[in-house]
């Protein structure tokens, strides 16, 4: 039986596939039109117990998420709760409870956390990191939150050059806000 944990790629693109917010095109917010959304956002949450980062995005989220006291959609709670791994040379104390600073090759750091038990790891924004990670093969699952924006420009999921030979598509759920999600496994 393995013991290996599931890498899951979390994402929020737009129709023209950008991941990178250069507009304001996605918003943390709950509201009645997102109530869907951000349950199922939280079924999700029960299978993970730890969440990796690039050091940006990181210190992003570090400079927001733990300052939420009235956080309606329960993101904060969840981050709070979840080991916090964040790959950087350069960061010393990470200032955020539960997180630890991987400091090696992040291919070989990612591959010892899908080593260790636990849950699912999510690795979410963080796209330079994800950008190494596609060719490594150690991504279990692709979950696409895709938002009915065009942005025309940004960083996407897939730089140029990278290949994935074929993903199996697993499922698909549509939200009131007209955000889709679709989940992938590489096949």
């Amino acid at each position: 039986m393995s013991t290996t944990r599931k890498l899951v790629v979390t994402q929020n693109v737009t129709l023209d596939g950008s991941i990178e917010m250069l507009d304001p095109w996605f918003s943390p917010e709950a509201g009645s039109d997102t109530d869907d959304l951000f349950e199922e956002m939280a079924r999700q949450d029960e299978t993970h117990d730890a969440v990796l980062f690039g050091r940006r995005t990181f210190e992003d989220m570090r400079g927001y998420w733990p300052h939420q006291s009235d956080d309606q959609t329960g993101i904060a709670q969840s981050l709070n709760s979840v080991t916090k791994y964040v790959v950087s040379s350069t960061l010393d104390d990470p200032g955020w409870q539960g997180s630890v600073v991987l400091r090696g090759d992040p291919i070989e750091e990612v591959r010892a956390l899908k080593d260790a038990a636990g849950q699912d790891i999510v690795c979410t924004g963080s796209i330079s990191l994800v950008h190494a990670l596609v060719p490594s093969g150690l991504i279990d699952e692709y979950r696409l939150f895709v938002y009915p924006a065009v942005q025309g420009r940004g960083r996407r999921l897939f730089p140029a050059g990278s290949a994935v030979p074929r993903l199996e598509l697993l499922r698909t759920r549509s939200f009131r806000s007209g955000v889709v999600l679709t989940t992938y496994r590489p096949h």
